[in-house]
């Protein structure tokens, strides 16, 4: 799973190296985050993951590899990758 920020949105993407395709994304402008939460970038970040989570649960994706693309494991990218573990993906 590789995790994209930018100042103002949040990008989450479950790829499979063998190929270098995406399975599976989620983002903070998809219509099931941005209408729940407008303002506040954290509750974004754990609305995508738990998005993320519940897309890959689905398809039968379970564990997965955490990929913060060198950003710092605080913030956005610690709150995205805790509301994912909390719903089910194991990193």
């Amino acid at each position: 799973m590789s995790v994209f920020r930018s100042n103002k949105q949040i990008y989450a993407q479950v790829i499979n190296d063998l190929d270098g395709s995406t399975l599976i994304s989620a983002f903070s402008t998809e219509k099931a985050v941005s209408e729940k939460d407008k303002g506040n970038k954290i509750e974004q970040a754990k609305l995508v993951g738990k998005l993320i989570a519940e897309k890959a649960l689905e398809k039968g994706i379970q564990q997965v590899v955490f990929d913060r693309n060198g950003y710092l494991y605080h913030g956005r990218i610690k709150n995205l990758a805790e509301a994912a573990r909390e719903n089910g993906l194991k990193f």
